[in-house]
């Protein structure tokens, strides 16, 4: 019997079963499996896609806590909407806020009207000329000069430069007034006529601010439902990819299964050598490897536990097509374990140590030994 750390039977150059009259035939199913393997590469990135939309959805909801439970409530009443339709509906909702916001702006009007008809309105009217009254310090001071009838101009602009908010405006306005105050000595008229005005419109913008908070408040609920929505298409359109994956994960699955069955019945019988070489080679596998090796047993073995905590396998118990399939799985696990130790320069010593393992592999040389005692058929 070989001890544990034996070398690996040569698998690589072992022939797997199939005749060397059966070659052409051998290079159809490679050529079927290289399709497979390039059909799984393909679902591997759409399966990428969909985890790192959900893995940012995730972030985005743990970073959105307000309000969610409201939202999940609306999620579950709500038909997802298409994307077309979202696309009407953010149309609709835009043209209707611009609407509401014009008559916002139309009511500021109003006040603004007010303030430039005062009696002491007329300095802040136009631009301050700068040069003509000599004050050189002018720009170091003001860094934004500001004028009333450059507001005025701006709010009456139809070429799509003009104020889009209510706000905008009202901070434009402040700005005309603090200027002054800022570059005009306190005690000056000047400084004096503008906090006056200043105060004046504050009193007057108090009176519209309720109705411009509100329509905020409805604007930000607004874009929150179509967030919302936009997030339920998208996770539409995920979800139907997934069950798109699963499908054809399925499909794989079948073609895979098929083809495998081809191969094995293709297969001769195996040589009492080779399943002794075989049950060798088994207990090298790694922890995780060595479960599906059991796996594998089990599928043609209704009786068979492979979880139990002891497991004794009858290698000459097995039928040719569980053992070419072992055979086949074992190459595979073998040769990319091998690879990667390789590549990082380390072992996987550690693998031998485990408890379950050492009894799976004790159970194997208990049988092959059993069997070796016996003359070769």
């Amino acid at each position: 019997m070989e001890p544990i750390m034996a070398s690996i039977p040569d698998f690589g150059n072992a022939e797997m079963g199939i005749s060397k009259d059966n070659s052409a035939e051998a290079e159809q199913y490679r050529c079927r499996v290289d399709e497979i393997f390039q059909k799984v590469d393909e679902l591997e990135q759409k399966v990428n896609e969909v985890e790192q939309f959900y893995l940012n959805t995730s972030k985005k909801q743990q970073s959105s806590s307000k309000g969610s439970s409201i939202g999940k409530e609306r999620d579950k009443e709500r038909h997802i909407p298409s994307i077309k339709k979202q696309q009407q509906d953010a149309s609709r909702r835009e043209a209707a806020a611009a609407k509401r916001m014009q008559e916002l702006m139309r009511q500021f009007g109003t006040i603004l009207r007010q303030i430039t008809q005062h009696k002491w309105a007329w300095p802040f009217m136009q631009p301050v000329d700068v040069k003509g009254l000599g004050l050189h310090d002018y720009y170091e001071v003001i860094e934004k000069p500001m004028d009333l009838s450059t507001i005025k101009n701006q709010m009456e602009a139809k070429d799509g430069t003009g104020y889009k908010n209510v706000r905008e405006i009202f901070a434009d306005v402040r700005l005309v007034f603090n200027n002054a105050m800022k570059y005009n000595d306190e005690g000056s008229d000047v400084h004096l006529m503008a906090k006056t005005l200043l105060e004046k419109f504050g009193e007057k913008w108090q009176l519209l601010l309720p109705k411009v908070t509100e329509e905020e408040k409805k604007r930000e609920e607004e874009e929150a439902e179509a967030q919302l929505d936009m997030q339920r298409v998208r996770e539409a359109a995920h979800a139907k990819m997934v069950r798109e994956i699963s499908n054809e994960l399925y499909e794989v699955d079948t073609h895979l299964e098929q083809l495998r069955e081809t191969v094995v019945q293709k297969c001769r019988k195996m040589s009492t050598e080779e399943k002794r070489n075989l049950g060798t080679a088994i207990a090298r596998l790694s922890t995780e490897d060595l479960n599906k090796a059991l796996e594998i047993i089990a599928q043609n073995n209704p009786g068979f536990q492979a979880m139990a905590e002891e497991v004794e396998i009858d290698i000459d118990a097995q039928s040719e097509s569980t053992l070419w399939r072992l055979k086949f799985f074992v190459k595979d696990a073998l040769e990319g374990r091998d690879k990667n130790a390789a590549s990082t320069g380390g072992n996987n010593n550690n693998n031998h140590n485990n408890k379950r393992k050492k009894e799976i592999y004790d159970a194997i040389a208990k049988t092959a030994k059993k069997k070796s005692k016996k003359p070769s058929s």
